[in-house]
């Protein structure tokens, strides 16, 4: 045994060896495998995200339709119906879009505090005792008045958070982690009533012991995507940015904490360029019916987008998205992210601007005010966030 261990440890040190020989020898080379975990990216066309749920197993069409997609996120609930469990149910997907595409790259859906009843994980979670944050009236039902929250402050429930993501990312399918509720694990007024300052305070810090296990817990291929820059934090979720491969976005359009929305709108986008810049993924998402989409910004989800038709809607969100878009930057105009029963409309819409030539920015965004002005090679933007509009021109290949 201690020869076989002699021997393993002399080929480690031979590889890394290698490794640094060719990193002095051939300058980049070093790059190429953190250039293969990250997603394929172009500017021919505007760069497209997809995040999607759906109870029973994708059509062929509709596998064929993900497959052109770079970068993936399949939701909890992805093919619970149809194979038992989220876990199943995503590996399953994963597959069957790897083998049109095996570029893509797809990421598997866990919140880091809100509990959702459709793992095959959750069977051992029942195993362990006292899970769930629970309110001075008894309640595990903290979330909306519906669903518990995990005690982070729990060793066995991190263990049990982390052993499951690890686990399903290990498949040759799942390319890495989108972690969502962040903003409910940092957020220290959030369920502070409920549950107590020290035992609030206890949440915030088990999230940041949960993160920092995270590099080694998960393979070294594992990208790691979480929805984390809100303008609502100092720094805008920036401080935050260092755990993560790049961050999700989205109900960034109204106002938090007395700022007016289109400050708030501003912090945003200047947080997005900066992450972006910095070669950070970002996963633009945005609605068409509503400012925020989550429950932490519960006044602003009740803000209605201003009602405009769904072309004017798209060259909004299409202009916020390209003065901030940087490469690994994705976009998304969301519907929704459920696609039974055919309630979502825009779930495989085209909408011809994805297939206009795009071509790199001549330049980053330049701000004048609360106007936006930015040039693509095929594509002029012009965006103003006060007044809610947009225009872009799109200019003939050859111009």
């Amino acid at each position: 045994m201690k020869r076989d261990q002699d021997g393993r440890g002399r080929r480690d040190l031979m590889k890394a060896a290698c490794v640094a020989f060719l990193c002095t020898v051939f300058p980049g080379s070093g790059e190429v495998v953190a250039s293969e975990r990250m997603p394929e990216f172009s500017w021919d066309t505007v760069p497209l995200y997809m995040h999607v749920r759906k109870v029973t197993a994708f059509t062929p069409e509709e596998l064929k339709y993900l497959s052109h997609f770079p970068l993936i996120t399949f939701e909890k609930t992805t093919g619970l119906r149809e194979f038992g469990s989220t876990e199943s149910g995503t590996e399953k997907a994963a597959q069957a879009v790897k083998q049109l595409n095996p570029k893509a790259k797809i990421l598997y859906y866990r919140n880091i505090l809100v509990h959702y009843d459709c793992y095959e994980a959750d069977k051992d979670l029942k195993k362990i005792e006292n899970p769930f944050l629970v309110g001075r009236s008894g309640s595990t039902k903290l979330v909306r008045n519906k669903v518990p929250a995990y005690d982070l402050s729990n060793k066995e429930v991190q263990a049990w958070w982390l052993r499951n993501a690890r686990e399903v990312c290990a498949s040759e399918s799942i390319d890495g982690l989108f972690i969502d509720g962040n903003i409910k694990a940092l957020e220290k007024g959030y369920l502070r009533g409920q549950i107590g300052a020290a035992k609030r305070d206890a949440v915030t810090s088990a999230y940041h012991e949960v993160m920092k296990q995270l590099p080694q817990t998960l393979e070294k291929k594992s990208l790691v995507v979480a929805n984390v820059i809100r303008a609502r934090f100092k720094d805008a979720g920036l401080e935050y940015l260092d755990y993560f491969d790049g961050s999700y976005i989205e109900g960034f359009e109204h106002e938090v904490g007395g700022v007016e929305r289109k400050d708030y709108v501003a912090k945003g986008i200047a947080a997005i360029q900066k992450a972006a810049r910095s070669g950070k993924i970002i996963a633009f998402t945005i609605g068409t019916g509503a400012y925020a989409d989550t429950d932490m910004d519960a006044h602003g989800s009740q803000q209605k987008v201003k009602k405009t038709p769904l072309q004017d809607r798209l060259e909004y969100s299409l202009a916020l998205f390209l003065v901030c878009a940087e490469k690994h930057s994705y976009f998304m105009l969301s519907g929704g992210y459920g696609v039974d029963g055919g309630s979502n409309k825009l779930w495989m819409k085209d909408f011809p601007e994805y297939s206009k030539p795009l071509g790199p920015p001549k330049g980053p965004a330049v701000q004048k005010g609360y106007v936006y002005e930015r040039s693509f090679e095929h594509a002029d933007v012009r965006l103003d966030i006060d007044k809610e509009t947009a225009a872009i021109t799109w200019k003939q290949a050859s111009e």
